[in-house]
Order: C-alpha cells, then sequence, then structure tokens
C-alpha cells in the first residue's frame, strides 16, 4: 500500500512516501506571490487627504489561479497513492481538500485526513506522518 503523508501551507508541500525501507520526502513549492499594497503617499489636498487604490480583487484572483497550478502539480506527484492524509497551519489544505474534490475525484477517494498542524521541521513532517499511517494500521 502506498501511504503518502502531505504537510502543506501557500508556499511549499513536503510530500512523505513511506515504504518498506523507510520513508522519502519531495518538496514541491507552489510559486504563489505574496503581495503587499502600497500606499502612493501622493497629496491630495482638493479632496482633504491620500488617496491610495487598492485592486485586490485582482491579487485575489491571481492568487486563487496560482493556488489551483499549485494544487494541480501537487495531485500529480502523489497520483500513485492508495491512501493520504494531508497536514497544515492554515486552510491551504482544507482549500487543497476541496480541489481533489472538484478536479480530482479518484485521489479525492484516497483522502483519508485533512487536519491542522503546526509549522514543522522536515524531520517533524516525516515523523508525524508516519506516526500517522502507523496509527492507522
Amino acid at each position: 500500500m502506498k501511504q503518502i503523508g502531505i504537510w502543506m501551507d501557500k508556499q511549499q508541500a513536503h510530500v512523505v512516501r513511506l515504504h518498506d525501507a523507510g520513508e522519502t520526502l519531495e518538496t514541491i513549492h507552489s510559486n504563489v506571490e505574496f503581495f503587499n499594497l502600497k500606499g502612493s503617499s501622493g497629496s491630495r489636498v482638493k479632496w482633504g487627504g491620500t488617496q491610495d487604490i487598492s485592486h485586490e480583487s485582482t491579487y485575489l484572483e491571481k492568487e486563487k489561479h496560482q493556488l489551483k497550478a499549485y494544487f494541480n502539480q501537487l495531485a500529480g506527484a502523489i497520483m500513485d497513492a492508495d491512501a493520504i492524509a494531508v497536514f497544515g497551519p492554515s486552510d491551504t489544505n482544507e482549500k487543497f481538500k476541496a480541489a481533489l474534490m472538484a478536479d480530482h475525484k479518484a485521489l479525492a477517494a484516497k483522502l483519508k485526513n485533512v487536519e491542522k498542524a503546526d509549522s514543522m521541521t522536515e524531520n517533524q513532517v516525516k515523523a508525524l506522518i508516519r506516526d500517522y499511517f502507523r496509527d492507522k494500521k
């Protein structure tokens, strides 16, 4: 049985594959751009203050497309899984679950768990996933 655990956030996903000889870890980077709104610092004396124009909807739409590409890349990397567990500190793991259910139904059926987990080192990620699947036997 090919058991795969994923610890993910918006920046990267650590994919841990468990096998008889131990485990392997692969890191997939998301390439999702983070944006910081910057003020124009221009004075608008006529209107009584500065005016900053925010194109937040443009940024959010761009992020949505980048996340979709990230999730598709991740789904392609785990196609051979028999059982999948997903962990992460933010809601990205829930968004990944929704993307699997919408676009990759065969993988969504193999999804055993989606759970919150704090930020971790690579060794902690391996231990978390190893322990999760050992306890589920």
